[in-house]
């Protein structure tokens, strides 16, 4: 079970209105409910739910940003990867090239307190790196995808890590990167990459990707 949704700058992930009891901490916090309220009012505040990709390319390349064709792409892309190699060195946040792609793996553990779906403070200059990166080269398509382990609840899962991507991408767009270019997936505990019956297993599975297409 997925759902995209384009990432709205005005948009705001506080929930006031309806809490549950975390089943880790006991704590109250905001319901699966609420949060669904929340990004259902974040659609309906930007463009609406993702058709697909054209969608923001469309949007993008009417805006004026040109698109890329043949070496140009991997040149962008090259330069893209060096410079986030540089400003991501020791940071715990792994670059990876996947041909004309690049996955920017940010553990869990370093972005977000255990459960939460706030952005750790400590963690903001790391995102404010990949911003300036961001809004340097921006002939680029943003997909930013969160993912869990598999304890506790199926839906529970799904609806953290959707909104853990959110707000990696919502911090993003607020430092200036333009939100047209952002796409934001939830995938829950449905797509691990490690076993998740060990503790170090699971901290691999909980993470947030930022994934980087070039603008074709």
């Amino acid at each position: 079970m997925k759902k995209t949704v384009l990432v709205a700058l005005a948009a705001t992930l506080a929930v006031t209105a309806c809490t549950t009891t975390d089943p880790y901490t006991g704590e109250q916090k905001v319901s699966n409910t609420a949060g669904g309220a929340a990004l259902g009012a974040l659609a309906g505040a930007g463009v609406g739910l993702l058709a697909g990709g054209d969608d923001r390319r469309n949007a993008l390349i009417g805006a004026g940003i040109g698109a890329l064709a043949g070496g140009a792409i991997g040149n962008v892309m090259d330069r893209n990867e060096a410079e986030l190699r540089a400003q991501l060195q020791g940071t715990g946040v792994s670059v990876t090239r996947v041909g004309d792609r690049i996955v920017l793996n940010m553990p869990s553990d370093i972005t977000f307190a255990t459960d939460q779906d706030s952005v750790k403070p400590q963690f903001y200059p790391v995102l404010n790196s990949v911003g300036l990166v961001l809004k340097k080269f921006n002939q680029t398509i943003v997909d930013v995808y969160g993912y869990t382990d598999s304890t506790g609840d199926d839906t529970y899962n799904y609806n953290l890590s959707q909104r853990r991507a959110l707000a990696v991408a919502d911090y993003l767009s607020g430092q200036g990167v333009d939100s047209r270019r952002f796409a934001v997936t939830g995938f829950g505990e449905t797509r691990p990459v490690a076993d998740n019956g060990s503790p170090s297993g699971r901290a691999q599975n909980r993470r947030v990707e930022i994934q980087l297409s070039p603008l074709t």
